[in-house]
């Protein structure tokens, strides 16, 4: 009877061990999945968000200057310059740093990469004057268009150009969140879980 006993209790053993392995190995299998699964995903949003704007604008260019002539005489030279500028702000996602921690299920966003801004201007120069003493040079003109891309940068930043190129970005990156949260997943940025779509909303990026 014992016997029969122990033969039984053995029996149970190894039945509890075979099944306890083959759980073990279906539990790594499907954190593999779920890994490639996710790296799919990194994959396909991998690419060039581009937000688009066209900016018009007309300047008033005057300068003057001092030459010598018997005696210092002061000349001007004007221009009237109308710019139409073509801007790009892009996100370039595959330069997206990140890390999949299979031991903890998490996926860590290292770090995010800037905007990349663009400018296209296109300039138009109207009533020109200048003085016979001080004509227009490439200088003058280098001037110019260092001064409007100036400005239009910092219209570009009075603008809402930029923070629909974040809207858009933080909607590519709710793919992530949703994608994790769906396979049991933890989704961190700078060392802090997104534990909801609001909260991507108010990261600092």
């Amino acid at each position: 009877m014992r016997k029969i006993l122990f033969g039984v209790i053995i029996t149970l053993v190894v039945l509890f061990t075979f099944k306890y392995c083959g759980d073990q190995k279906d539990d790594k299998i499907i954190l593999q999945e779920n890994s490639a699964l996710i790296r799919e995903q990194l994959k396909n949003v991998s690419k060039l968000i581009v937000t688009e704007g066209h900016f018009s604008q007309v300047f008033s260019y005057s300068k003057k200057d001092k030459v010598i002539f018997d005696r210092f005489i002061e000349v001007e030279k004007k221009a009237l310059v109308v710019v139409n500028a073509d801007v790009t702000v892009a996100y370039d996602l595959s330069k997206i740093e990140y890390e999949i921690d299979e031991l903890t299920k998490t996926l860590r966003i290292i770090s995010i990469p800037k905007e990349e801004i663009k400018i296209n201007p296109d300039f138009e120069y109207y009533d020109v004057q200048a003085d016979y003493l001080s004509q227009f040079e490439a200088k003058d003109y280098n001037d110019i268009k260092v001064t409007v891309k100036k400005q239009l940068m910092k219209n570009i930043e009075a603008s809402d150009l930029k923070s629909n190129a974040q809207n858009r970005l933080i909607s590519e990156l709710s793919k992530f969140y949703i994608l994790t949260n769906s396979l049991g997943w933890t989704l961190e940025y700078n060392e802090n879980p997104i534990e909801s779509s609001e909260a991507l909303q108010k990261l600092k990026l």
